[in-house]
């Protein structure tokens, strides 16, 4: 399969920093856009996400200090691991420097199979490093 046949192949994974004055940095990378039509409100979908989290095979946490939910997710059954956050009506998926597609398109599955009769507009965004 190649990039174009599948919505969650990866082309570009992010790199990770570590400035002088501490945390962690990304440059560059790949985000999964998971749109559901017709649009939603931001609390139904953070609803559906944290369902499919709580479901089995997923460890996650919401300890970031922030304005929208986002998720450190872990795929149990894939071994992938990658944020999930919740803002402006969208679901996104944000891959980290080890995330394989394989976690990303089960999350899809089971988001698609928990919103029942919801169709999902799903987009990738390449963002160049530096």
């Amino acid at each position: 399969m190649t990039v174009d046949d599948d919505p969650f192949a990866i082309p570009s994974r992010p790199e990770r920093r570590y400035p002088r004055g501490g945390g962690v940095e990304y440059e560059g990378g790949t985000t999964f856009s998971l749109a559901p039509v017709p649009e939603r409100e931001d609390a139904w979908l953070r609803g559906v996400v944290e369902g499919v989290l709580d479901g089995e095979g997923y460890t996650y946490g919401d300890w970031f200090d922030l304005p929208m939910p986002l998720y450190l997710v872990h795929d149990e059954a894939t071994g992938d691991v990658f944020r999930v956050s919740v803002r402006n009506s969208r679901v996104r998926l944000h891959v980290l420097p080890a995330t394989e597609s394989g976690g990303l398109r089960q999350f899809f599955d089971r988001l698609r199979d928990s919103a029942e009769g919801v169709e999902w507009d799903v987009s990738r965004r390449v963002e160049d490093e530096g």
